[in-house]
């Protein structure tokens, strides 16, 4: 009997394969985080399927939450075609991403503004509305300027948890944010300074700072570290599948976390192993 990808008492892994069916052969409810930055242009040739789904019990389309499922990923197909070859892509993923959660764990899906009203109506069926936690906005001030309409400068991230009595949220290890009136607080508020709110102003990763490693995506090490500190403990097990430059897990290492990173990308998995290669990170390919 082959032995297993992964198991909660071995290394820090990163898989260089396709993620669908890495995921797949992950034990259930494993990851207290799931993180996941997918790429609205996949690079490959999507095909459909043209599935139609109705409320029916005993149907086998029938989502996590029941026939609410079916009908407004059917809502959404019809507002746009063309998102339905996103959503056949990305949806069973989310799907795994909901089983790999341990009943204190929490998904961060991490789009930008042409899809993520789409995948909002989708993930509230996906895992229900009442598992809805927040909106974050991370927005920035770098780049191109648009002149003929407000420049687009944030990114969505959604936040759902696996069950919304139970969710780890450890506010007191977030990092704090300056007061914008300072004044109108006492200075020991002042001293410590306040918990961000839902919108995160965080620079991008600078093209000639210390941070980059030449990903394409790469995305800054202050967000991660924020959402991890915030949903996970030390010790905890973090997942992002669409791992890309590697950044969640330099931020699971900094925070005392352990990480399973996937990527296809053979640049990716390079510079991952640049980055985090140490001796103690298992390396595989599927």
């Amino acid at each position: 009997m082959p032995e297993p990808l992964w198991s909660p008492e071995g290394p820090d892994l990163v898989v260089h394969g396709d993620n669908l069916p890495v995921t797949r052969s992950l034990p259930a409810e494993s990851f207290r985080l799931v993180y996941l930055d997918p790429p609205f242009n996949t690079g490959r040739q999507q095909s459909r399927t043209g599935i139609r789904t109705v409320r029916d019990e005993g149907g086998d389309r029938v989502g996590f939450k029941g026939a609410t499922y079916a009908t407004l990923k059917g809502i959404a197909y019809r507002y746009d075609d063309r998102f339905a070859d996103y959503w056949e892509f990305l949806e069973p993923r989310l799907e795994e991403a909901w089983r790999l959660l341990d009943a204190r764990g929490t998904l961060y899906l991490h789009l930008d503004y042409r899809e993520v009203h789409y995948a909002k109506v989708l993930l509230d069926g996906l895992f229900g509305r009442e598992c809805f936690l927040n909106e974050i906005i991370w927005a920035y001030d770098y780049g191109a300027r648009a002149t003929k309409r407000w420049p687009a400068k944030h990114d969505t991230i959604l936040v759902y948890v696996k069950d919304p009595k139970r969710y780890l949220f450890d506010s007191a290890e977030v990092d704090r944010e300056p007061y914008m009136a300072p004044g109108l607080v006492t200075a020991e508020k002042v001293a410590r300074g306040k918990l961000p709110t839902d919108v995160w102003w965080h620079t991008i990763v600078s093209p000639t700072g210390s941070e980059k490693t030449g990903y394409a995506t790469q995305k800054p090490l202050g967000v991660l570290r924020r959402i991890i500190a915030a949903s996970s403990a030390p010790g905890d097990w973090v997942l992002d599948f669409f791992a890309g430059s590697g950044t969640t897990g330099a931020a699971a290492r900094a925070l005392g976390r352990r990480f399973v990173l996937v990527d296809e990308s053979d640049q990716a998995v390079e510079v991952m192993r640049r980055r985090l290669d140490d001796g103690s990170v298992r390396f595989t390919a599927v």
